[in-house]
């Protein structure tokens, strides 16, 4: 992964290290926004999943094991309150259940 995407990572890097970069970066979604609006803060660690070949997998990965769905890949902590996404881990809980896989006991 790191030799195929060795150009995203630089640019991660210094967006990283350069605050008119990342000012830069930013602007390009929010044209109004300027160095002042952004304060120093904790920074954290985001995992990427990758498929089988080695590409990036962009969305929700959903992986089903008896009576379990793994969530896999969320792009966003808040994602995970969805409501769609609840709807949909439960009701493939019940679909396999129905079917005799898994117990949710």
């Amino acid at each position: 992964m790191a030799a195929k995407y060795w150009d995203v990572s630089l640019g991660e890097y210094h967006r990283s290290l350069s605050k008119s970069a990342f000012v830069r970066a930013l602007q390009r979604l929010m044209p109004e926004l300027t160095s002042d609006d952004l304060v120093p803060g904790g920074s954290g660690v985001r995992a990427q999943a990758l498929d089988i070949h080695g590409k990036l997998l962009d969305d929700f990965h959903f992986v089903h094991t008896d009576g379990v769905v793994h969530v896999c890949n969320v792009p966003s902590p808040a994602a995970t309150a969805s409501l769609a996404i609840g709807k949909y881990i439960v009701d493939t809980v019940v679909k396999h259940n129905d079917h005799g896989i898994g117990d949710l006991n």
